[in-house]
């Protein structure tokens, strides 16, 4: 089990942590021991160096999961400056945002990709790579970086509740010190294999590169189209473990298992959404040899807790406790610690708390705030999640709700008023308000309430299906005159969320 040392170090040490001659990276191409990648992150941070970039400057990655991807992480912090990822999935308005907010001074994707982006998505100073162009396997790189820990290192753009997506600042310290922690209580080792299916631009996804590395083990990323993919995938590659969202599993449990193929899989982690109990059973009877890790976590601290996987039959409700280097309270409204059964909001603090939002002070000071001196603690800057939980007096959390209005799809968290801005640009509507409504498969689908006439239905679709990657596409459209307002003049969101819930329960309903 790799040991818990509390002290963090440039992101571009991990590598080190494999012998060379092990296997860090399984592909299509083939495979890259540690030897090799050590190669190719000093290859690559060699020739960022030589662009002229400032220190801290920002490079900007929009590919699939290709080596370039996998490897940018530890070049760009190398080379001193800041990485950030960019969703594959994503369409060219939500690219040009992330590109213009982070002041991007270089992109690297593909030349397909490249091609979508139209005048003025680029920042005027931001150059654009072609990844075919990049050589990995130029030896004499720059050795490991001197970085302060606490230097940035990466900008993760999340959907907030509000607005447009933000960047959230990750710190050399944060990714170490969450690579160990998640290496240390998942227990993994020089033997693990770990099947990548998220996204790199997740958190989630960047750490299983950097957990599985730090434990010496290999890494298989992929990018899928449909659960038989993943299915091919961890009998070719051999994987021990998985990671996954609920709307994985449940597309993952409905998928032919071939009785040989399952039993490969000795670990499989959950994040992204609760499991329910009738997943964990449907988990256990076709993996009976896996250990299932639930844990709950938020960009803006990474992960907050995991349940152990021997208490997840009998508590398969529960969050678990907080996971190595967390501090997680759960905290009442005057700034006290709520008793054991009492509802208060998770706040977690320590080092894995993220450095504030990128450019950002205002949402950065409601997000990001001190500790409350009735804790006790001196634990300095927490993140308040805005997730109400309670903690048993078995000592487990287990969640209540959450305040804000996010739209979790699949994993993706999504903002309501993203969506409404593509939904307003056509014209068709006039005013428009996203709601997430319950979804058996993905968890939660969009409806949409808008003003307007339903004959500009079919052109609004299809103008979205060009403007929106695929798990922001809404499902269904609610039209109306004119929308719910309250006392003061404004839309009445909550009225208009529980119409739409309604309406979408009896349509379903009236289906069956």
């Amino acid at each position: 089990m790799i040991p818990l040392d509390p002290v963090p170090y440039p992101i571009d040490h991990l590598p080190l942590r494999g012998a060379p001659d092990d296997v860090a990276l399984i592909d299509r191409a083939g495979t890259m021991t540690f030897r090799d990648l050590e190669i190719a992150v000093g290859s690559l941070a060699d020739w960022l160096a030589g662009q002229g970039l400032a220190k801290g400057a920002r490079v900007a990655t929009w590919l699939p999961k290709t080596r370039v991807a996998c490897v940018m992480p530890l070049a760009a912090a190398r080379a001193g400056l800041v990485h950030v990822p960019v969703n594959p999935l994503l369409r060219r308005a939500q690219v040009a945002h992330i590109l213009g907010d982070s002041g991007a001074a270089l992109l690297v994707t593909q030349g397909a990709r490249a091609a979508t982006l139209e005048p003025g998505d680029v920042p005027k100073d931001c150059r654009i790579v072609d990844e075919a162009v990049l050589d990995l396997q130029r030896d004499g790189g720059p050795g490991p970086s001197d970085a302060d820990p606490d230097t940035l290192a990466a900008i993760l753009y999340t959907s907030g509740s509000t607005g447009r997506p933000k960047g959230v600042m990750l710190s050399h310290a944060n990714l170490w010190l969450g690579a160990i922690s998640v290496a240390h209580y998942l227990k993994l080792d020089r033997t693990d294999r770990v099947l990548g299916v998220l996204p790199l631009s997740f958190d989630y996804g960047q750490n299983q590169l950097l957990s599985t590395w730090v434990a010496g083990a290999s890494v298989a990323p992929i990018d899928y189209m449909v659960a038989r993919d993943v299915v091919k995938a961890v009998e070719r590659v051999g994987a021990t473990t998985l990671a996954g969202v609920p709307p994985l599993w449940v597309q993952l449990l409905e998928a032919d298992w071939p009785e040989a193929t399952a039993a490969r899989l000795t670990r499989l982690t959950n994040s992204g959404g609760a499991l329910t109990p009738r997943l964990v059973r449907g988990l256990r009877a076709r993996f009976p040899g896996a250990d299932i890790y639930a844990m709950y976590g938020l960009t803006e601290a990474f992960r907050s807790t995991y349940l152990d996987p021997s208490l997840i039959d009998s508590h398969p409700d529960a969050m678990g406790r907080a996971i190595p280097f967390a501090d997680v309270w759960v905290v009442k409204p005057d700034g006290t610690r709520a008793a054991p059964g009492e509802a208060g909001e998770l706040v977690h603090a320590g080092p894995l708390v993220a450095q504030g939002y990128w450019r950002d002070a205002e949402r950065t000071a409601q997000r990001f705030r001190r500790v409350p001196a009735a804790l006790g603690s001196g634990a300095g800057m927490a993140v308040w999640s805005g997730d109400t939980v309670i903690e048993g007096a078995d000592g487990l959390l287990r969640f209540v709700g959450r305040d804000d209005e996010m739209i979790k799809i699949a994993g993706n968290r999504i903002s309501p008023l993203e969506v409404e801005d593509a939904v307003l640009a056509g014209g068709e509507a006039h005013e428009a308000v996203a709601v997430g409504v319950p979804d058996a498969r993905l968890g939660q689908a969009i409806s949409v309430m808008l003003a307007g006439d339903a004959a500009g239905e079919a052109a609004l679709r299809a103008r979205l299906r060009t403007a929106l990657p695929s798990f922001m596409q809404p499902g269904a459209y609610l039209w109306r005159h004119e929308l719910p307002r309250n006392a003061n003049g404004k839309l009445d969101r909550s009225a208009i969320a529980a119409e739409v819930r309604s309406w979408s329960a009896a349509d379903e309903e009236g289906a069956q």
